[in-house]
């Protein structure tokens, strides 16, 4: 049984809950093949204490995991991961991990505004408008890119900045009644945007690692378009 990295490492003063962050870091390892189907983790108490987190908490994220399918709880024996193909977890389509692998994502929102789309963005959707988020990613709270995210103004008539959740697809899910099934990412290098936050950009790093990606939603419509510049010294792209 392995050992787990204290979740107070990578907490977010965000909005999602401790126990949400908690099962998403867990469902994470276990899509990334550091937690393998079949594995046993530790008696609930010692895993608690590993993570730094009352055992309270723990439990109810082993319970989300076992409503999404990721973990049998087997009576007198313990918990085991199971490992669907198809996970139903809020980053699921995160595809950023810190350079020795892993890390819990949060964000910070620096700025949403409907606007007219501008020319230099693909054909998509319905509207001539669209929402324009700003963001700060940090892994396990370390800065780790800063992205501009494109949603069609077909899909909502105004988003307040108070509303939005930490996670965006989750938002998107649970306030505007659609949710993101298919993604098509193309990586790049590129220098950062003059919007960055300034204690984000690196002296020494002229170009960053850059993704712009077309996500559709579960109607099959291209719901937004969105560009990440992430840090090469501290974060890699990973998709499985």
């Amino acid at each position: 049984m392995r050992s787990f990295v204290p979740l107070s490492s990578g907490l977010s003063s965000g909005t999602l809950p401790l126990h949400v962050q908690l099962s998403e870091m867990i469902t994470r390892d276990i899509q990334a093949g550091v937690l393998a189907d079949g594995e046993r983790l530790p008696p609930e108490r010692e895993m608690a204490e590993q993570l730094a987190v009352a055992v309270g908490t723990l439990r109810r994220a082993l319970a989300e995991l076992e409503k999404n399918g990721l973990l049998e709880r087997v009576q007198g024996s313990g918990n085991y991961i199971r490992n669907p193909v198809n996970a139903d977890n809020v980053y699921a389509l995160f595809r950023l991990e810190l350079i020795h692998g892993g890390g819990f994502p949060s964000a910070e929102l620096m700025s949403v505004r409907r606007l007219k789309k501008p020319v230099y963005l693909p054909d998509f959707g319905e509207s001539t408008h669209g929402f324009r988020f700003r963001r700060l990613r940090l892994l396990n709270g370390r800065k780790a890119a800063c992205e501009e995210i494109w949603l069609d103004g077909d899909y909502a008539e105004s988003i307040d900045k108070a509303d939005v959740s930490e996670s965006l697809y989750l938002f998107y899910r649970e306030k505007l009644g659609f949710w993101i099934t298919r993604v098509e990412d193309r990586v790049g290098v590129a220098k950062l945007p003059d919007w960055a936050p300034a204690d984000l950009a690196c002296a020494e790093s002229t170009h960053w690692g850059y993704v712009e990606r077309l996500s559709r939603d579960n109607q099959g419509r291209t719901a937004e378009y969105s560009r990440t510049w992430f840090d090469p010294d501290n974060v890699r792209f990973v998709s499985r």
